[in-house]
Parts: structure tokens; sequence; C-alpha cells
């Protein structure tokens, strides 16, 4: 082992007791990149447990209790960190697939016990360590059903590696934007994910001690198979203000498009900052298009700066809804997502809802269900009526069933299902 760790900490009784991590709380170096591709996928691993010491609504602060592993069994886990294995790269580093024993968690064959994600730190990386810290400080210590689970952790010779459960429908940024061949959203799809990661932002806003995530972004809103949403990647989290304090100053690190302009003007950073990104990751989900994108016309480079204008507009709201919705989702339920993603992107944090508020707006939205439209229902209802005269044995254009139940217009839309 490396020197790299300090004081001891609670593990896995199928691990060594590990030094555990010092939890530094200096300043991270800024990530200058407009996107990243995080790719931290991590799947339904089981619970190490832990005493716990509070519970806060729906999710737990817990004694930390993650196994140490050795180098060498993540090299096993992973065949080696052979180039198949890699799931995605961010600024941490490198992601793989691994295998592991789903009690002891000891590495095993491929499809052998259960899936785990494993990020490997990039040894160049001068924000590598840091981040790493930050993971392992607030994942380890946090449970909640859509936070990814950290498993454990290793650092050895200058090797930073986590270990997390594996996301088998990876990230809602792969969905969303088509990477990776990854199946397109249903809008009950889109709506249950943004109403599990509302609740993870909630949970870690009304914490003990408030943790603002500082980096929310549809890269790390992981899914599992059921599209459960998960928010993942943490090295950029950060304890929120405290003695009354409206905001903490931190260096301004995140990434571009996402990040609150308050944030980025000042390095203020306020409970509040996560809300507007929470509100750039919504509008991503409405409208299928990434929150910056270079290729698309002058003037729309910018989704947030595009768009706004035009979500109070029901008419103009629907030219730029994604189309891969196909119209199948109702429009009072669109235009009221369009109405909340307004105010999360209120200029001013002070004018944003809380998380808490935003989360019970969208279980209402959730409960608006598509309605037929009114003239196709009308046509549905009057369209056989003329064959009703006509003798059986000499129906129309030919074909007995010719005429009857309405078929969907020539223009292809398609009635609304009740």
């Amino acid at each position: 082992m490396g020197n790299c760790c300090g004081a001891q900490a609670n593990v896995n009784p199928a691990s060594r007791k590990p030094p555990s991590p010092e939890l530094s709380k200096n300043n991270i170096k800024q990530d200058k990149s407009i996107k990243e591709r995080s790719g931290s996928g991590s799947g339904n691993g089981s619970s190490n447990g832990g005493e716990k010491t509070e519970i806060a609504e729906t999710g737990t602060i817990i004694t930390p209790n993650l196994k140490m592993f050795t180098f060498a069994e993540l090299k096993s886990a992973t065949r080696n960190f052979r180039p198949h294995t890699m799931l995605g790269e961010g600024g941490f580093g490198r992601v793989f697939k691994g295998w592991v024993d789903e009690k002891t968690y000891a590495p095993t064959k491929v499809s052998v016990g259960i899936p785990v994600a494993v990020k490997k730190s990039n040894p160049e990386s001068e924000q590598g360590l840091k981040e790493w810290q930050s993971e392992v400080k607030f994942l380890g210590k946090f449970t909640h059903p859509n936070l990814v689970k950290l498993l454990g952790y290793c650092c050895e010779d200058q090797q930073f590696l986590l270990v997390y459960e594996y996301m088998h429908k990876g990230s809602l940024e792969n969905h969303l934007f088509k990477l990776g061949g990854a199946e397109s959203l249903t809008w009950e799809i889109r709506l249950k994910i943004a109403i599990g990661a509302a609740r993870g932002l909630a949970f870690l806003h009304t914490s003990e001690k408030t943790v603002i995530y500082r980096d929310f972004k549809s890269s790390n809103i992981l899914l599992d198979g059921d599209y459960n949403a998960k928010l993942s990647d943490f090295g950029l989290a950060k304890l929120g203000p405290s003695d009354g304090d409206s905001h903490v100053t931190t260096q301004i690190v995140g990434t571009y498009g996402y990040a609150a302009p308050e944030y980025i003007a000042t390095g203020h950073l306020y409970v509040k900052s996560d809300v507007y990104g929470f509100g750039v990751v919504l509008l991503e989900m409405l409208t299928g298009k990434q929150t910056l994108d270079i290729n698309r016309p002058p003037g729309q480079l910018n989704l947030v700066e595009w768009t706004k204008p035009l979500l109070p507009n029901k008419r103009k709201l629907k030219k730029i809804m994604d189309p891969r919705l196909r119209d199948q989702y109702p429009l009072k339920a669109a235009t009221q997502v369009a109405e909340l993603i307004l105010k999360c992107l209120e200029s001013d944090p002070k004018n944003r809802p809380s998380m808490e508020e935003v989360l019970e707006t969208l279980k209402r939205i959730n409960e608006i269900k598509e309605k037929p439209n009114s003239k196709e229902a009308k046509a549905a209802t009057t369209q056989p009526q003329p064959h009703h005269h006509r003798s059986p044995h000499r129906p129309k254009h030919g074909g007995t069933g010719a005429g009857i139940g309405a078929r969907t217009p020539p223009h292809g839309r398609t009635g609304r299902r009740g």
C-alpha cells in the first residue's frame, strides 16, 4: 500500500481494515471542458449495511462500511482493464466493467456473481486524487435509492480506484442523445427519471449537513434495469453554507452549460445553484437536445438561451419537443414541465424553487395522462356511419373490413390514449 491515506475506518468484514482517505476541503482544479463523458456506469449490487446514525426521509446517513480492494483484485475483476471492458471516460479517468462475488466482493469470472463499475483515476490527472477523496467522503456516508452505491475503493501505489454498483441502462445522456445505440425514452419513462433524480438531489439538500452536488448533468444520471435514476460522480460535491450564510465561495468547477450563472460569474455557490442544473437537464429531456452543441444553426448553440423565449408558448413549445416522442405525451403535462423549467432557470437563485418543491411539482405533472385528440376522436366515431346502409355483399372499395374503425390519418398523427 502507498502512504496516501490516513486514519482507519469501518470496512466490510470480507476485507482488511484499510486506512481511509484524507478528506481534503481544498479547491479542485477547474474543468474547462464543455462536456465530459463521465460514463461511471455503475448495477444493482447488495448493500454493505453499516450502523444507521440518522434517517432523513427516504435516505440514510450511515457509518462508512466500504471494502478496501487491492489493485490486484480489481485487475482480475476487470480482466486487467482491457479496452473492451471500458464503459466510459471522464475528467477523473476511465470506468471499467468487472465481476465480483455478491457477498465477498472477491473477483470472479465473467458473468459469475454481480457486475460492478470500477473507476480508475488517471495518474497524470491533478484533479483525480481530490475527486476520489470527495467521492469516498460523500458516497461512503450516504445511502439512498437515488444515489449510486459505492461498494469500495483502492488506494495503492498512487493508484486510486472506486468500485460502484453497475447500472444496466447506462446514463441518461446516452438515451437522450442516442449515444452508443441506446434506446429512446417514452414520456412516462422521462418523468420517472426526472422524479428519481429530483428525489436524490432533494435528499442531499435536506440532509443533516446540506450537500451541494455542483455537477448535475445528464451524463451523471445513471439508470438501472427498470430506469430508476441514481446520481453518480460526487467528485465536485461540497458541503453547503453554514452559520446562516446563503452561499459558499469556491473556485469555479463543473461543466459549462449546466453551471448556474451566478456561480460562473462570482464563484458564489448556492444550494439552488443545483436547481439551475436540474432545469437544464429537464430541458434536455423535453427537447432531446444537448445543452451546448456547436453543430446547431447560429443562435441555437446554447439550448437555454435559444429555447427560453419559446417555452411559454404552446405552439412554439410543440415545435421544440423531442420528435422521438412522436407526439405521445399530454400537452398539458409538457406545458407544465416547461413552466417548471423556466422557474428552475431563474437568474436569481432566490426565485428558484427548492428541490423539494420541484419534486412535488413533478409528481403532480406525472398524474396528468394522455387524452384522445378531440378531432381524431370525432373522426373515429363518425367515419363508419356512411357504411351502415350499404349491403354487406357490396363493400365499398372491396374488402369486407373497409371503412370500419378509424385509421391513422395520412399526416401521421396518432390518437391520444386515455
